[in-house]
C-alpha cells in the first residue's frame, strides 16, 4: 500500500505538471523513487495510474457539492459550498489541474465517471437551486450557470496558480482575499 501511494502521489506531481500526454512512467518512477519495472508491478501502465488518481479525485471532487444541503438556508449552502471550493483550490492544486487537464483533452479516461457520477449530481443539486428560487428563496438565476460561475471562479486559483503568483507578488496565501472577494461576490447575487 505504501508503494502504491507513493506512485500515486509522484504520479500526481507529474501528471499535473505535464499533463497525460506529456507524462512518461519513467518520470513517474524517478519522482517516486522506484524502478520503471517496480512501477510495473503495481499498475498496468500509465494509464492505469491515471485512470486510478482520476477515479479518487471525483469522490473527493464531488464533495462539497453533495455536502450541499436542501433543507439549509439556500444562501449559507451556496455560499458555504463556495468556501468549499475556494479550500480545495488551496488544499489540492495537482488534483485541480489534473483534473481540468483531463477535461481540457476531452475526459477519454473519465468521460463515463462526468456522466454516471457528477452529472445525477449536478442535476440533483440544480433542482434544488431552481426549488429555492421557485420557492421565492434566491432570486432569479440560472443554476448550471451559478455551479459554473462557482467553478470557474475557485479553480483559478489552482488552475492559474503560477498566473495569479505572478500577478500578486509576495501575497503569502491569496486564498484568503480570493475566499473574501468571492463570499462578497456571491452574496451580492444571491441577494433578495
Amino acid at each position: 500500500m505504501r508503494n502504491r501511494r507513493t506512485i500515486l502521489d509522484a504520479a500526481l506531481e507529474v501528471f499535473s505538471r505535464h499533463g497525460y500526454r506529456g507524462s512518461t512512467l519513467d518520470q513517474i518512477a524517478g519522482s517516486a523513487g522506484l524502478s520503471k519495472p517496480n512501477i510495473l508491478y503495481y499498475f498496468d501502465g500509465k494509464e492505469d495510474i491515471h485512470v486510478t488518481l482520476l477515479n479518487q479525485l471525483m469522490e473527493t471532487w464531488l464533495d462539497p457539492l453533495r455536502a450541499m444541503n436542501a433543507a439549509g438556508d439556500p444562501q449559507a449552502e451556496i455560499l458555504a459550498y463556495v468556501q468549499r471550493k475556494v479550500d480545495m483550490a488551496r488544499d489540492l492544486p495537482r488534483e485541480s489541474r489534473l483534473f481540468a487537464g483531463e477535461i481540457l483533452q476531452g475526459a477519454p479516461r473519465m468521460r463515463p465517471d462526468l456522466e454516471t457520477g457528477l452529472r445525477p449530481l449536478f442535476d440533483e443539486k440544480c433542482n434544488v437551486i431552481q426549488g429555492w428560487i421557485d420557492a421565492g428563496r434566491l432570486p432569479p438565476l440560472d443554476p448550471q450557470h451559478l455551479i459554473f460561475s462557482i467553478w470557474a471562479t475557485t479553480q483559478h486559483y489552482a488552475d492559474f496558480e503560477v498566473q495569479v503568483n505572478v500577478l500578486l507578488p509576495g501575497e503569502q496565501d491569496p486564498h484568503a482575499r480570493a475566499s473574501a472577494h468571492l463570499q462578497t461576490m456571491f452574496g451580492k447575487l444571491l441577494a433578495l
